[in-house]
């Protein structure tokens, strides 16, 4: 955003400075050695590495050659009452894009 446009959605929203700021920063898809620390984060990764090529193979077997998409995305997290205790459900919703050759 520009600095106009991220003054303006911080002030309809009521929120500070530091949010207007962070609203006009490039978004980064790069991998913060500080943020891979985080234990949540760490996670995620570890669980796509290891499942993420099966989980390519399904979703190729299902829809066709394609990819989900992370522009036109959704996740949800919701929790799952267990007797072992919660479980943390995490839903990507993305768009279909097959490959057009």
């Amino acid at each position: 955003m520009t600095a106009e446009q991220a003054g303006t959605a911080c002030a309809l929203l009521g929120l500070d400075e530091a949010v207007a700021e962070s609203l006009q920063r490039q978004p980064s898809r790069g991998t913060d050695p500080a943020t891979m620390a985080d234990p949540t984060i760490y996670r995620f990764t570890e669980a796509l590495s290891v499942y993420g090529p099966a989980l390519k193979e399904l979703i190729h077997e299902e829809f066709g050659d394609g990819i989900m998409s992370a522009i036109n995305f959704n996740v949800e997290i919701t929790r799952r009452p267990d007797p072992d205790g919660d479980r943390v459900v995490v839903t990507f919703d993305g768009k279909f894009l097959d490959y057009r050759w």
